[in-house]
């Protein structure tokens, strides 16, 4: 049985509404009916937002919201649902709320109970890593890295036992594969730009090669990026404790939890060992 959307009928108070990261054929159709259904659109750039509605010949006004702005624009928000009217949230690209401003609203309007939802969409991780080949889904996304090279280095260390994704631009981008290759040298990495776009490009190698790739190659667009996570099973003697634990009759699975979480190695390798 299929659900047919019918755009009159008030399901939802406000909606959070994905938009193309780069090729503006990747929207859904719901997003677009929603995007003429609902009485304003709050959007991070206005001059950004009205190019994707003027492609496809949507009228619907347009307030901004920013994260300038986040907690002033709550009130008229509030005035608007509570005029039984309905609002869309977007941002510049991509899904809101990853890296962008939206958190403190819906926030506010989940505790006053309104009816919030939000469309399946574009979104430049999942598109990013759906292109990447990797040993398994563990990962930690961190947004865009903090501008400090020392807080940069500890989250490299912090997290070399899990494939590590970020967002950058293209400016920064050389200067944090830099101190990626001083913290991690041997580490391999992965960096994507304009995906979407016509200029799309991935690269994936060792994290030497990738930045004489760029030395050549002046990176633009938007990036994300992968630190693969660095196999730890080699620094510990692993055979050992789970031979220790297995004589105290643990379990495979308990064994990877406990060893993974004492010494912050990966998991599904403990799992692995165990049933060797």
């Amino acid at each position: 049985m299929f659900f047919i959307y019918n755009q009159n009928m008030k399901k939802y108070d406000f909606y959070i509404v994905p938009t193309p990261i780069g090729n503006l054929s990747d929207i859904t159709i719901r997003a677009i009916e929603i995007l003429k259904q609902v009485d304003i659109i709050a959007c991070e750039d206005l001059r950004v937002t009205q190019k994707l509605l003027n492609y496809y010949n949507i009228k619907t006004k347009c307030i901004s919201y920013h994260k300038f702005n986040e907690k002033e624009r709550i009130n008229c928000f509030l005035k608007i649902l509570n005029e039984g009217k309905q609002i869309a949230l977007v941002s510049d690209a991509g899904t809101p709320l990853f890296c962008d401003p939206g958190a403190i609203v819906i926030e506010e309007l989940r505790k006053q109970n309104f009816k919030v939802t939000s469309l399946a969409g574009a979104n430049a991780v999942a598109t990013f890593l759906s292109q990447i080949p990797r040993k398994d889904e563990d990962f930690i996304f961190t947004g865009f890295l903090p501008k400090k090279t020392t807080q940069i280095e500890n989250i490299l260390k912090k997290y070399k036992s899990t494939d590590l994704v970020f967002y950058d631009s293209p400016k920064r981008i050389l200067n944090t594969l830099e101190i990626i290759a001083r913290i991690r040298p041997d580490s391999k990495t992965a960096v994507g730009r304009e995906l979407t776009k016509i200029f799309e490009e991935i690269i994936i190698d060792d994290i030497k090669n990738v930045i004489e790739y760029f030395k050549k190659n002046t990176p633009k667009g938007e990036i994300v990026a992968l630190v693969f996570r660095k196999n730890n099973l080699e620094f510990i003697d692993i055979n050992e404790k789970i031979s220790l634990l297995k004589s105290k009759n643990f379990k495979a699975k308990e064994i990877a939890v406990i060893l993974s979480t004492l010494y912050n190695i990966n998991k599904n390798d403990v799992y692995k060992k165990c049933l060797c």
